[in-house]
């Protein structure tokens, strides 16, 4: 199949599957009109292996190897439009690239994406998706998420694609004035939070009970 009947996709990933996934987010209560035009565009298939890629637009996570799993639509979608908030993003972190749909997301609504992944063989397989899209505006680099990337900060979005124990105090200050985090907390109880800095504080709004693997420190 070549690169762009792939993209394209037949039967349950085609562009019709990818339509009912809208339709389906919308009722979810997704609004954010360009976000879900990014979730229309990037083809979600290519970013799992053959063998799942027919479950690619269901509302679940799926593994991706190494211990870790594609976030279900709803989830991309609602913490993209959360980090939003409205408004056009500029520079974005993301921790975490897993298999870059995510990433590839985020490049759809922001003017540059770094993206940062512990594990290197799964950066490399992310690095794979991303080329088939084409995307110049994402910047990849293997190393402890959370540390963040604080040679390329401020950042005026910062999202945490795995659960933290608590919000790394590294990642608070690379965020700019006016700008907004968000971050699953928790080990048993996982909470979606929303982190917005002002000129002199962080104000910290408790969202919505998610599930995502966790947040580890250093390399592999």
């Amino acid at each position: 199949m070549t690169t762009r009947a792939a993209l394209k996709g037949i039967g349950m990933t085609s562009q019709r599957t990818r339509e009912r996934m809208l339709t389906r987010l919308r009722e979810q209560g997704i609004r954010d009109e360009l976000v879900l035009a990014a979730m229309n565009t990037v083809p979600r298939h290519i970013f799992l292996d053959e063998a799942l890629s027919i479950r690619a637009y269901e509302d679940v996570s799926l593994p991706i190897g190494f211990g870790q799993t594609i976030s279900q639509p709803y989830i991309v979608g609602r913490m993209t439009e959360i980090l939003r908030g409205g408004s056009a993003l500029q520079k974005v972190l993301e921790i975490g690239t897993g298999c870059g749909y995510q990433t590839a997301i985020l490049a759809s609504v922001a003017k540059e994406v770094y993206s940062v992944e512990r594990i290197r063989p799964l950066l490399f397989k992310a690095r794979d998706h991303l080329r088939k899209l084409r995307m110049r505006n994402i910047k990849l680099q293997h190393a402890d998420g959370t540390m963040g990337l604080p040679e390329l900060a401020p950042f005026d979005g910062i999202m945490v694609t795995a659960a933290a124990s608590h919000i790394p105090q590294d990642l608070l200050e690379q965020l700019a004035v006016g700008g907004r985090m968000v971050i699953p907390v928790g080990t048993d109880e996982q909470i979606l939070y929303l982190i917005e800095r002002t000129e002199t504080e962080y104000i910290k709004t408790r969202l919505e009970a998610v599930k995502f693997v966790p947040l580890l420190g250093g390399t592999s």
